[in-house]
């Protein structure tokens, strides 16, 4: 049986973490209206408190596996705010990418740097088969030369480089595509602008432009044996990323999501309005019935969520789970907030409260790894066996 119970030391982590991450929250105004300025990548407030993996006791049976602790600490962050946490430099999604499809030499080699993924094109967003960004071998010198425009890159301008999707055969499709390691430095690589943004204002987006940016024959992830066949490095083994990324996605959403519920559920007690869990639905205020139905949509989301990544914690496949699990999240993220704010009135949409940022800041979890309609088609394909051609 499938428990997420939490242990005493699951507890005492988790504890610290929200701990850190209230005093993060007291800097998420400031940089949600100076988007011009960086939020720091650790608040030292919040890191004096100490190391949440180091507080508990002896590790138990207990305990919740890592990922899934993992995925929990993800949500304890983002329950202060998201985008101002004690964050770690080398937690961008390239960073995950280099991990799961890189040789050993280039994860050594790349350890400490905090590495974007770039992706989507002006005519490739949902479909990643599309790319149009080339890349074409220079036998003479060894060198990979880059063509082509990347847009709404994650942490772009913060990052020192990037994991850079490009095909080889345009005709090829998806076969054709491979991943690059691009370091900002490398000459013909240009950071053309950084988006002014809805939400998530603290965490950067950027464009970037390759124009003739060669770089050297090693920086294709995965190593030469791509070059010719589906390895590690191809679209097929990048894609694989996103099987613990959108669990995350979902867990970051989820996180916002309490901290609405939380606020609610406290504004409601101070206008009087009871939540009596044992009563029932049908003996509710209207108020407590649709609060306990948002947080029953949490509940289910999160739940989801976890099923997702202690799948990938035990090696098993966990493609269709985690598409489920994003899709899942984008609505009930979208749904809860918007309930909260319908039930607080006015207060919802002031900005002496944090909510209204909140909203703003869970739009991206349906976009974010592919948006809510792409994993609805994995999921199609997961449980009808059907085609990509026969989706469309």
């Amino acid at each position: 049986m499938i428990d997420f119970q939490l242990s005493k030391n699951d507890r005492v982590r988790l504890d610290l973490i929200r701990e850190q991450a209230l005093i993060c929250r007291q800097y998420a105004r400031y940089y949600d209206e100076h988007e011009d300025e960086f939020a720091p990548e650790v608040i030292e407030e919040a890191v004096a408190l100490g190391d949440p993996s180091q507080v508990s006791g002896s590790p138990s049976p207990d305990d919740c596996s890592m990922p899934v602790l993992a995925m929990l600490a993800t949500m304890g962050q983002t329950w202060g705010d998201y985008t101002v946490r004690a964050r770690r430099p080398d937690a961008a999604l390239g960073n995950a990418a280099l991990s799961a499809s890189g040789t050993e030499e280039q994860k050594a080699r790349w350890a400490g740097e905090n590495l974007s993924m770039a992706i989507t094109e002006p005519g490739c967003g949902s479909d990643p088969s599309k790319v149009q960004t080339t890349a074409v071998l220079d036998e003479a010198t060894g060198e990979w030369i880059l063509n082509g425009e990347k847009i709404f890159v994650t942490t772009g301008c913060r990052a020192t480089g990037a994991v850079v999707w490009a095909t080889l055969d345009k005709s090829a499709g998806r076969a054709g595509i491979k991943s690059f390691l691009v370091m900002k430095e490398t000459p013909g690589f240009t950071v053309a602008h950084k988006e002014k943004k809805l939400g998530i204002r603290a965490d950067d987006t950027a464009t970037y432009v390759f124009q003739d940016c060669r770089i050297p024959r090693d920086h294709l992830l995965g190593g030469d044996e791509n070059i010719a066949q589906k390895g590690s490095g191809g679209f097929r083994g990048v894609m694989k990323t996103f099987n613990m990324t959108r669990p995350a996605t979902a867990a970051f959403g989820l996180g916002i999501t309490e901290a609405a519920l939380d606020f609610t559920r406290e504004a409601l007690e101070e206008a009087d309005v009871e939540l009596d869990y044992g009563a029932g639905l049908a003996r509710q205020s209207a108020l407590a019935d649709r609060f306990m139905r948002l947080e029953a949509s949490f509940e289910s989301a999160r739940l989801n969520m976890l099923n997702a990544v202690w799948l990938a914690g035990e090696g098993k496949p966990n493609n269709m789970e985690s598409s489920v699990c994003k899709a899942h999240a984008g609505n009930a993220v979208r749904e809860v907030i918007a309930g909260c704010i319908e039930l607080l009135g006015p207060l919802g949409v002031s900005r002496e409260e944090l909510i209204e940022k909140w909203m703003r800041d869970s739009r991206i979890v349906d976009i974010y790894e592919g948006t809510g309609q792409v994993q609805r088609l994995i999921v199609a394909r997961g449980l009808l066996d059907y085609t990509r051609e026969e989706l469309k």
